[in-house]
């Protein structure tokens, strides 16, 4: 079927045409169908996927310990300087412990638009420094961070 232009000259419709040129040049098309489908196989297999996504809101976990201590002290030594220290840090939406038999887990969750790595550096920061005071007081408390919810 022929279709009219604005100048009067036959013309067949663009899809018409593309069968016909495809039909004349199988053997290109079939070569480029392999390597389209050649190339979705390559990206499906190295495609990164996560078996457990993080659904999260960004938070930093830090452990301390302060052995051969009475609760009393443990709250009065270290959880309250250190919750009152985390709670100064930029972006912190709440810090929450969590009581264990020999050490305190903090839950320090941040606003959403900081990043984990962020968070992480400005954590370790403000728990550098409150390791420098606690050293002046005692040697025995120790503390570490790890980096997210999925790594408790």
């Amino acid at each position: 079927m022929m279709r009219a232009t604005h100048a009067g000259i036959a013309q067949a419709p663009m899809i018409a045409r593309v069968i016909s040129w495809s039909l004349r040049n199988h053997l290109l098309v079939l070569l480029l169908a392999a390597l389209i489908s050649a190339w979705g196989v390559y990206s499906l297999r190295h495609t990164a996927l996560d078996a457990i996504p993080d659904l999260s809101d960004v938070q930093v976990i830090i452990k301390t310990t302060y052995p051969g201590q009475s609760p009393q002290a443990v709250e009065d030594q270290v959880t309250y300087p250190l919750t009152s220290a985390l709670l100064s840090v930029p972006g912190s939406t709440a810090v929450r412990r969590l009581f264990h038999v020999r050490r305190v887990v903090y839950l320090h969750h941040f606003q959403g638009w900081n990043r984990s790595y962020w968070a992480r550096t400005r954590v370790l920061e403000y728990l550098s420094r409150w390791r420098k005071a606690a050293a002046r007081r005692d040697a025995g408390t120790r503390a570490g961070c790890i980096r997210r919810g999925l790594d408790f």
